[in-house]
């Protein structure tokens, strides 16, 4: 009679928990049993019926490629105010290589996010507005999404795969993403796109070795710009080391993230105006330095570069991936 050896069990449970073998939901509870996942992660796992992307993998067809088909909101532009014309947003507040635009100062609603460390404290009211992305575009599995090219030497490939028309508003959108993807990171930090669930995992826990907590802001109900007041209860999840991964806007879901040293995480439980409740994430960001000087939250703040702790809430699809 055969003996199943432990190394052999060992082997086949390794080979089981590769990419291929498991979807992004194994995936996430095989590396991080411990770790619940947030709801901004489920809800881009399961967009809904009007979002998300369709994959031909092209399989018993010439060539087999990978063909990828936008489909209803999978690829989302910023329509502006009405009669104001659809435009393509420039400048993602939440890179910090950039400056931000007079139109930006005036009418992003990421605006009201930026705050300094000192006014966060319960009881301190913030008029917050944690908007709804309406741009609902899903996760690819890993292997499909290793399968695309994600650079902007391969941009025309990129909208011959997507269905989408070079010089349109999708391939702005697209573009601009990719060229914010290739930029170099700011001193002091790491920076990595992730293109599949999986690969966000395997970042951060590259980046801090053992994950603690995976978080994301929850409101109760979207509500227009309104006060909130901080409540008791602040919890700070980390002091210094932190990954922060912002979603981007994409034809699939892809995230910027970055790793850095000199940043402080919080759990913010918040109550607005009209009863709904939120627990926000804070990052706080201890050293400012390299930063634009005319980044938007110097402009809206009114503080210099390296000076004193800039904070910010996430929106609610970004996540904070916090070291135990």
């Amino acid at each position: 009679m055969k003996v199943f050896s432990p190394i052999l069990a060992c082997l086949a449970l390794a080979v089981v928990a590769s990419h291929a073998a498991l979807s992004p939901e194994q995936y996430w509870s095989y590396k991080l049993p411990n770790t619940p996942m947030p709801k901004a992660v489920k809800e881009i796992l399961h967009p809904g019926e009007c979002g998300g992307v369709n994959v031909n993998t092209g399989k018993g067809k010439p060539g087999g490629d990978t063909h990828v088909n936008v489909g209803g909101k999978g690829v989302g532009v910023n329509t502006g105010k009405p009669g104001g014309g659809t435009h393509v947003n420039v400048g993602d507040p939440f890179n910090y290589l950039y400056a931000a635009s007079e139109t930006q100062i005036h009418e992003d609603p990421n605006v009201a996010l930026f705050f300094l460390e000192k006014d966060m404290h319960p009881g301190a009211t913030m008029s917050l507005h944690f908007t709804e992305n309406t741009e609902k575009s899903a996760f690819l599995p890993y292997q499909t999404a290793q399968k695309i090219p994600f650079s902007s030497d391969k941009l025309p490939e990129i909208f011959n795969k997507f269905s989408v028309k070079p010089g349109s508003l999708k391939a702005e959108m697209m573009k601009n993403t990719i060229t914010e993807c290739e930029q170099p990171a700011i001193e002091g930090e790491e920076k990595y796109c992730a293109t599949s669930l999986e690969s966000m995992i395997d970042y951060s826990i590259s980046k801090l070795g053992k994950v603690d907590q995976a978080v994301s802001t929850e409101v109760e109900k979207q509500t227009p710009m309104q006060k909130y007041t901080i409540a008791a209860g602040v919890q700070k999840m980390t002091d210094d080391k932190a990954v922060v991964c912002h979603k981007q806007n994409y034809a699939y879901a892809v995230f910027y993230c970055h790793k850095s040293e000199t940043t402080r995480a919080y759990m913010v439980p918040l109550e607005g105006a009209d009863g709904t409740k939120a627990k926000a994430v804070a990052v706080c960001h201890t050293d400012t330095s390299a930063w634009n000087p005319k980044h938007l939250a110097f402009q809206v703040l009114k503080v210099e570069p390296g000076t004193i702790p800039v904070c910010h809430f996430l929106p609610r699809d970004h996540i904070v991936w916090v070291p135990k």
